[in-house]
């Protein structure tokens, strides 16, 4: 958050459309893909938010409810805030194996595609700070914050009031020319700004997104169980995966895609230039043995500056536990298996216990 005082004309002097323009033209020359505009009236969304809670399909992440009405009344997040700026960075990196490739190779390990590279909150906050400080050096008087899925936000609701595209029924935010693969961040302000349109609806009458759904996570159109999502249950949730959904999971090992991955409006994608994002460490298609093999050292130094690292080695060896119990029985993953039957961590032995059943039920 920042106040600043300088010598500048004030913001009530300024043609706030000239510098609404001129907003648009900085963060484009800061290589975000997209900027819109928008006003703090998130009625509609909080219902959509609250019925979802009060359903209990957010499962452990009880910080979606932790901070009450603050994710969708931004004033309250930031007293005096009447606009938000919301930009989109483009992810998809390049180049990197096909994604069908490697979640139809069940010695492969998927990793979703924004996860390949660098931790992104660390990249596009830094490029959206230097927005907000060009901004603030304009106007006399500024109050603002930056967001990237840093605080109670609710970053899709205000991208779709701000333009930039719109929530499709995976829950995602969608855009003509461009698809889903996209970060989005924000800049809470007190500058009374134009605003932009909202996006348009354009699913139409395509179901490609839940009828792909592994584990039928997706109910309805718009509509998401988190306590059924891959993304959600090898990330967010720090205990055992219920074991009526490993057989669903497959070789995921981190996050979901398939629900962008048929998505029509994806092919107008266009890979990212961002070199934070491009692939590290062979994570787009690494065997499963190799990954199953890292030490705690070792699973440390490969996600450093990865988004990977939050779900820590005892979550990541769960992980690849049960995409192991998935693949084909061969000595290799057997092998594999046994050399952590008898692992520090329960969580790790219960899922390789589970992975040795499998084969045993196999043979």
């Amino acid at each position: 958050m920042s106040c600043a005082q300088n010598s500048t004309t004030p913001a009530t002097e300024l043609s706030l459309a000239t510098l609404a323009r001129s907003i648009k033209d900085w963060a484009r020359e800061l290589d975000f893909q997209a900027c819109g505009i928008t006003d703090t009236d998130l009625s509609r969304a909080e219902q959509h938010l609250f019925d979802w809670l009060a359903s209990g399909r957010h499962g452990e992440m009880q910080y979606m409810a932790r901070h009450g009405t603050k994710r969708s009344r931004p004033a309250e997040l930031l007293a005096g805030t009447v606009r938000v700026i919301s930009v989109r960075m483009d992810y998809l990196p390049a180049p990197s194996a096909a994604s069908a490739t490697v979640l139809n190779d069940p010695q492969l390990g998927f990793v979703s595609r924004y996860a390949l590279g660098r931790d992104y909150h660390k990249v596009m906050r830094r490029r959206l700070q230097r927005l907000a400080t060009r901004i603030e050096q304009s106007v006399a008087a500024l109050r603002y914050r930056v967001y990237v899925d840093s605080a109670p936000v609710l970053e899709k609701a205000l991208a779709e009031k701000a333009g930039l595209g719109w929530i499709g029924k995976h829950t995602n935010l969608l855009d003509r020319d461009a698809g889903s693969w996209f970060f989005l961040g924000e800049i809470y302000t007190d500058l009374p700004l134009p605003v932009d349109s909202p996006g348009a609806k354009h699913c139409g009458t395509c179901t490609a997104c839940i009828d792909a759904c592994p584990t039928r996570a997706i109910i309805g159109p718009y509509e998401l169980d988190a306590r059924r999502c891959i993304s959600y249950l090898t990330i967010e949730l720090h205990g055992s995966i219920p074991e009526e959904l490993r057989p669903l999971i497959g070789n995921r090992i981190y996050g979901c895609d398939d629900c962008q991955i048929v998505c029509p409006w994806n092919r107008f994608s266009q890979p990212s230039n961002e070199l934070d994002f491009q692939v590290r460490h062979g994570l787009d298609a690494p065997r499963l043995v190799e990954l199953f093999g890292w030490d705690e050292a070792t699973f440390l130094a490969r996600t450093a500056g990865s988004a990977i690292r939050r779900i820590g080695h005892a979550r990541w060896l769960r992980n690849i536990a049960v995409a192991l119990g998935n693949a084909p029985t061969t000595a290799e993953v057997m092998q594999a298996l046994e050399s952590r039957h008898d692992d520090p961590s329960a969580l790790v032995r219960e899922h390789v216990g589970w992975a040795l059943q499998q084969h045993a039920a196999g043979d």
